[in-house]
Order: C-alpha cells, then sequence, then structure tokens
C-alpha cells in the first residue's frame, strides 16, 4: 500500500524535514516505506515542545490532567528549592546574619539546589549534557523558584522566623511551617501556566 500524506502526495515525494515532523506529530514510523530508513535512523527535531512531551512521558505525567500535572511540577520544584532555602536559613541564623543577608543566601542556595535537581532527571530523559539540559529547563525553573522564594521569604520574614536566636527556637520552625505551603501555593498556578504554554517541562 503506497502512504499519502494530507495533500495527496506520495510520502516518497515528502522532504526529509517533512517525515521527521510528521514522525514526531504522529509518531508515524516510515517502515513501510521502500529504501526509506528506519526510525532511529531519523534526528528527532530540538524543539521545546519535543522536549516537554518526552519528559511527560518519561516521567509518568503524560495520563494526568493539567491540574496534577503542574501540582507534580510544582512539589518537584518546592522539594530542590527548600533544600537550599534550609540550608540558607541554618547557616544564617547561625551565623547570626540580619534578615536581608539571610534571605540573599538563602536565595541563591535555593536557586543552586532548585535548578540541579531539575538537570538530573532531564539529561537522564534526554541523554543530554548539562549545558543542553539547562537550555531546556532554565527559564521554567528561574521563575518558579522565583516565586517560592518571594512569597516563603516574606511569609518566614513576616512570621520572625528570620529573628530567632538558634536553629532550635520555635519561632525559626514556626516560620518554615507556613511558608513552605504558601510557596507551593503560589507557585502551582504559575507552573500551571508555565506548562500550558510549553515554558516548563514536567521532569
Amino acid at each position: 500500500m503506497r502512504l499519502h500524506d494530507r495533500r495527496g502526495l506520495p510520502l516518497q515525494s515528502l522532504h526529509l524535514q517533512e517525515l521527521q515532523l510528521l514522525i514526531v506529530r504522529y509518531g508515524m514510523a516510515p517502515s513501510g516505506i521502500p529504501g526509506a530508513p528506519s526510525f532511529e535512523e531519523f534526528p528527532v527535531p530540538d524543539s521545546p515542545h519535543h522536549h516537554g512531551q518526552a519528559l511527560k512521558v518519561h516521567h509518568g505525567h503524560a495520563g494526568g490532567g493539567p491540574l496534577r500535572t503542574s501540582a507534580q511540577a510544582t512539589l518537584h520544584c518546592l522539594t530542590g528549592c527548600i533544600v537550599g532555602e534550609m540550608a540558607g536559613l541554618l547557616i544564617g541564623t547561625m551565623a547570626g546574619l540580619s534578615p536581608w543577608p539571610m534571605i540573599a543566601l538563602a536565595t541563591i542556595l535555593s536557586y543552586a539546589s532548585g535548578i540541579t535537581l531539575g538537570l538530573v532527571p532531564v539529561m537522564r530523559a534526554q541523554r543530554t549534557s548539562l549545558l543542553g539540559a539547562l537550555r531546556i529547563i532554565w527559564v521554567g525553573e528561574v521563575i518558579s523558584i522565583g516565586v517560592m522564594e518571594i512569597v516563603m521569604n516574606f511569609v518566614d520574614y513576616q512570621l520572625g522566623g528570620m529573628g530567632a536566636k538558634s536553629v532550635f527556637a520555635w519561632m525559626f520552625w514556626r516560620g518554615l511551617v507556613f511558608a513552605v505551603p504558601a510557596g507551593f501555593l503560589a507557585a502551582w498556578p504559575v507552573n500551571y501556566w508555565l506548562l500550558k504554554r510549553e515554558l516548563k517541562s514536567c521532569h
């Protein structure tokens, strides 16, 4: 049987790039075309949409709704963010830093830990380099982590957590108890928007 595209043209006459797009978009393997290369021989176009779709399938999020997918992406981002936030607050409190230097330290460490946690699964799923993975995720991670940090630090500061004299004081932990869920709730709709516009990959 001779395969044709939507314009009625035989697939044999299509340009190689058009065949690549058909393979990615419709999952068509050119095995039915005489003399055509196998699916593995076709380089997959490097596009943010393809990266996002591949990551969703790899991590089992393809079947979930957009709210669930964005919640999972937010939770993953929050996990990496908390590591840096906690480290910054612990170091700042023990060193006796004032709130603003403590906020700066916690934010820098949150970006470092959050982006690192986001890079690892992308590098494995896409089999790409560190810089290649960074190009895929950096926009979404910078925005998502930024929103979390603004809200978490604001809540922690307002509740007096950054003014605690010791990491064993209830005031220190009270700030975090309310700051962490506040950061999640603030970043969830942001991640929903980023995923809808394919500016963030669900890893």
